[in-house]
Parts: structure tokens; sequence; C-alpha cells
């Protein structure tokens, strides 16, 4: 990195400096509720946040016809009005490498009030934690990026290259936004996100397909159970399969970053429907589920390997094989995707965050499926994932996230946008 020890350290500094203005904003943001599909309201609240740091904003909202040909991956919309998505630009003085840095701004539901030890909307801050929907998954990660640009001007720091905050709404359910910002032409010459990886780098993001397998079977009544056949009875051995299937995937599938975790390509089935009475045999069973890819394998290979284990499985049962399942794809089906461990991208996340920690960062691949796909396979752009925070975490009651993790996350930001972007002379290179 090419700029003193001197603005380094005024630029850390400026980050402890303003610790308190960092939790605020975040308090700020979790109060603002941004479930997907109605994520207005808060990106009027962050376009004002655009605004008061001078960055020159675009704002707009993805329409049916731009993502037709894309709904594969991001899957149908409820609606597609009132759900902006912005990019701040902070301009650089030229010559440097430009950067987008994406957050999603959208959360899942709070759920069951009564399970919260902590108001999902309060930002309550107990022992250097902060509680609250989205403060972990991923408004935190947003504050990094709003923070560490604050720092910079604190201290006198002037970048070469542009810098582009990208805030996006639907990455819950497929990633509307982030697909939307690429085909809205913006690009930058890599790509960062802040999901809450426990401050490790992560290069690579897993895949998934989403799944409905309807069984059929024959009613009858529950007292005469042997006249019909029961769809819930016929469904069992079509699920032990699925899980058979993913432990051979799993002792079959190798990557680097994805060997030393036990369940690397889950198979999860979320939903199951039968039946219309509790005393007749159910003659229909809708299952619905998720199915991991690691990086390096292909959707619609993986679409038809998949229908054909569950054909398969059913052709052993003369039932099924007379009466085989029906197998369909919805929503949004995540590639999985992934940059190159030592693109230079990630290695300015290596030296930064050295520098902010004296560590090197654990480098890790993540079995969920994220943004980054749409900026690597339709955006053409490096991307890798940076932040504070633990998944584990994300969606469940009490969702938190550690504030010295949160102002970490920041030093990391303000020093790799030093590094990649380059600085101004009188900024001190």
């Amino acid at each position: 990195m090419s700029v003193s020890g001197q603005t380094i350290t005024a630029v850390l500094e400026a980050v402890d400096a303003h610790r308190d203005d960092a939790i605020e904003l975040l308090r700020k943001l979790v109060s603002i509720p941004s479930v997907t599909g109605d994520e207005g309201a808060f990106q009027d609240a962050i376009e004002q946040e655009f605004r008061r740091r001078g960055l020159e904003v675009d704002r707009w909202e993805a329409t049916r016809d731009q993502i037709e040909p894309y709904l594969e991956h991001v899957g149908e919309q409820e609606r597609y009005a009132g759900r902006p998505n912005l990019v701040g630009l902070c301009a650089g003085s030229g010559g440097g490498r430009s950067i987008l840095l994406n957050a999603h701004i959208d959360t899942v539901e709070n759920g069951d009030l009564s399970l919260w030890h902590h108001d999902p909307l309060a930002g309550e801050v107990v022992d250097d934690r902060l509680y609250g929907r989205g403060s972990c998954d991923m408004h935190g990660g947003l504050v990094t990026y709003l923070m560490a640009l604050d720092a910079l001007r604190a201290a006198g720091v002037r970048l070469c290259g542009d810098v582009k905050v990208n805030t996006v709404v639907g990455e819950e359910d497929g990633g509307l936004g982030a697909l939307s910002t690429v085909l809205r032409g913006h690009r930058a010459d890599a790509a960062l996100i802040t999901e809450p990886t426990r401050l490790a780098l992560v290069t690579a993001q897993g895949g998934s397909l989403v799944f409905r397998i309807t069984i059929q079977g024959k009613a009858a009544h529950g007292a005469a159970r042997d006249e019909g056949v029961s769809a819930v009875e016929k469904f069992i051995p079509i699920f032990q399969d699925l899980l058979a299937f993913e432990a051979q995937r799993n002792a079959t599938l190798k990557h680097p970053l994805y060997d030393n975790i036990p369940n690397k390509i889950p198979i999860s089935v979320g939903i199951v429907r039968a039946g219309v009475w509790p005393s007749t045999v159910p003659e229909t069973l809708i299952a619905e589920g998720r199915a991991g890819l690691i990086p390096g394998e292909d959707l619609e290979t993986f679409e038809q390997e998949l229908a054909d284990r569950i054909a398969s499985a059913a052709a052993s049962d003369p039932w099924l094989s007379e009466h085989p399942p029906k197998v369909e794809w919805f929503s949004g089906q995540f590639a999985p995707a992934e940059t190159p461990v030592d693109a230079p991208i990630a290695q300015a996340v290596v030296r930064a965050h050295q520098h902010v920690t004296g560590e090197t960062p654990s480098i890790e691949g993540v079995t969920y499926g994220a943004d980054m796909r749409h900026f690597t396979i339709f955006g053409d752009m490096p991307c890798v994932m940076y932040g504070a925070g633990d998944v584990a975490v994300a969606h469940q009651v009490d969702e938190q996230i550690s504030i010295p993790e949160l102002i970490t996350a920041t030093k990391t930001v303000a020093c790799l946008l030093m590094d990649w972007c380059g600085v101004e002379p009188d900024g001190g290179s």
C-alpha cells in the first residue's frame, strides 16, 4: 500500500473518533423496516445520507421488461414500483482504480415478536453488541462504507479512483436490485460486498436450485386406508433418496474452499403440504426445497441431474413408476460464483485487513447464495465479500452484530479504498 503510515494512522484514528456516529447510524437504519418488497422508506433515508455526504446519486427502479430475460435468476416479483435502488458516486480525482461497494438493504420478516429479547427495531446496545433486524444482514455492512468515507474525508484523504456505494433491494429472494444495477450499466474495476463473513475474505459463493416436487397418490377414507395410496408415504422414499444424493455429492465434489465444510451442498425440504381432510388418505403432496451447488457447477446441468435422481428413485416403486413425481423449478435460481484468490481485489482486501489487525484473514467459500454472482457473471467484475457479523445469526430472533467487529471492518474498508483507488500526493502517498 503506497500510502504513508501517518495518513493511515490519521484515517484509523478518525474511524475510532466516529465510533458513536457509526452506532447511531446503524441504530437509525435498524429502526426503519425494510422487509423484501417494501424497501422504499429505507432507501429514502439512504439517499439523504448519500446527499449529506456530497455523493452524486443515481436512483431507479427495476422494471419487468428489464428483468424479463433474467427471471430465472431473480424469480417473479410481486411488484417493481416503489422499490428503488441507489448508487452514490464519490468521484475520484482521476488515475486510480474504481470500486463498487454493494449492500442489500432488504431484510426478512421479524417473525414472532414474543421470541425476541430485544426490540427488532430499536437497535439496543448491550455489551458491545447491537441488536435488531438487519443489524448483521446487512445494514452493518452499509454503515462500514459510509463511515469509511467519512473517516477518509476527516483525515483529508482524496481518492484518485471513483467509489460507487450501491444499495439494492430484493437480495433475500434472488437479487433483483444487484442484477438491475448491472443492467443499468454500473461498472467498476472491482466490487466488494460487506455480507457478514466474521471478517473472513470470501471469494466464492455457493449456488442453489429451488424446487417443487408434486407426488400423486389415491384418496380413500381413512377407515379404509388400504384402498388408497398415501402421497405422504410415497414421498418418504423420495426424501430419503434426496439425502442419499446429498451425501454422495458431498463425497465426490471437490473444491479447495469447500472441502473442509461437512455439508457443502445441502439439500433441504422447507415446505411440505399434503391432504385436505384428517380422515382422508392424502392424494397429493407438494414439497418445496433447496438444493445447493458449489462453484464450477452449472445450473442447467444440475437441474437435469436432480430431476433424473428423483425419477430414478420413483422408478423403483410400482405406484410412482406409473405416477411419476412432477418436478418444477421456481423462484430465483442462484448460480454459484467465485473470484480467484489471487485476484488483485482479493489480495487488496488481505493487505487492508493485515494493516488493521496485524493478521492475515481467513479465506473461505460460503454455501449460501449472494449478490456477488450478478457482478461476476453478468457484470464481468471481480467481486469478493468481507464484513463484520456472523451469518449464523442472520434471519434469527435477536439478530445482532459486534460493534468492535463493525469498527474493524470500517477500518479495513477505509484502508482498502486508499490501496485500491490510490490517493492524491497531498493525501499521503
